[in-house]
């Protein structure tokens, strides 16, 4: 066990039985959206997980110091936890009744919303997510919406309008069944900002779990890699520099940007 000491002196713990070392744990990662990725980074700093040892019994106590409606368990990671963001991400589709529908509007039916669904109520609406594959759609249910009723969904006006429709627009498609069928057979292929994320994540646990620097490079690129590569100012060792000080920008509230559309990831 590493023990960390944040603001106020307490000391707490990264459990050094996280197993890091094998790549093959944070495939995942690969394809993972912004705010699961985001829960990944926050879930990792040692003052969020005292404040959950803390106050785990009343889950709105500070929660949103850390961007959030209710706090979660950061033993859960972004396959298993359902992180309720303050404000929603761009990507959450908030549903609303359709005040003045027309003949053919569609009705709301929540069981019928393809893939696995499961339900929060956060204090004030529905949340529901749904996996399809290896994606997540999240939908914000109004309170005022009734399986059967018309419906209507709503984008957060501002300057950055045409962003977040792109966002909800590519979420909402994965509603349609043929497409959810289509993206059974044929996924996207991960780009360069999943696998750097992907490393950044594993780098970061390695210097939680209190492995040097050298120990990091090892793992992520192999011991006969470091054996050439690793001198003063050479490009492998600036490389793993970055990784861990991007991973921990992004874990110490870095994180908070890749919630919104456009916004930059810190960091690199």
């Amino acid at each position: 066990m590493t023990s960390f000491y944040p603001r106020g002196g307490i000391a707490i713990t990264y459990s050094s039985t996280v197993h890091w070392h094998p790549s093959a744990a944070y495939l995942y990662v690969l394809h993972l959206d912004g705010p699961a990725l985001a829960w990944e980074y926050l879930r990792r700093n040692p003052e969020y997980r005292l404040a959950w040892q803390h106050h785990q019994h009343r889950p709105q106590h500070e929660a949103q110091r850390w961007g959030l409606r209710l706090l979660e368990d950061p033993a859960r990671d972004a396959r298993d936890a359902h992180p309720d963001w303050f404000p929603d991400p761009a990507s959450v589709v908030q549903v609303y009744p359709d005040a003045d529908p027309t003949d053919d509007a569609l009705l709301f039916q929540l069981w019928r919303i393809p893939g696995r669904k499961q339900l929060m109520h956060d204090g004030k609406r529905l949340v529901l997510t749904t996996h399809l594959i290896d994606r997540k759609l999240r939908m914000a249910i109004s309170p005022a919406l009734e399986d059967g009723m018309a419906y209507a969904y709503a984008v957060r006006a501002g300057c950055q309008l045409r962003e977040r429709w792109r966002v909800i627009e590519a979420e909402l498609a994965m509603l349609d069944a043929d497409n959810a069928h289509h993206s059974a057979i044929a996924t996207d292929r991960p780009g360069r900002t999943a696998m750097l994320h992907m490393r950044t994540l594993q780098a970061l646990d390695g210097t939680l779990a209190g492995a040097s620097q050298r120990g990091v490079a090892e793992v992520l690129f192999g011991i006969t890699a470091v054996a050439e590569r690793w001198y003063d100012d050479s490009d492998l060792r600036a490389q793993v520099r970055r990784l861990i000080r991007r991973g921990q920008t992004l874990m110490g509230g870095g994180y908070r940007h890749l919630l919104q559309p456009g916004g930059t990831t810190p960091g690199r």
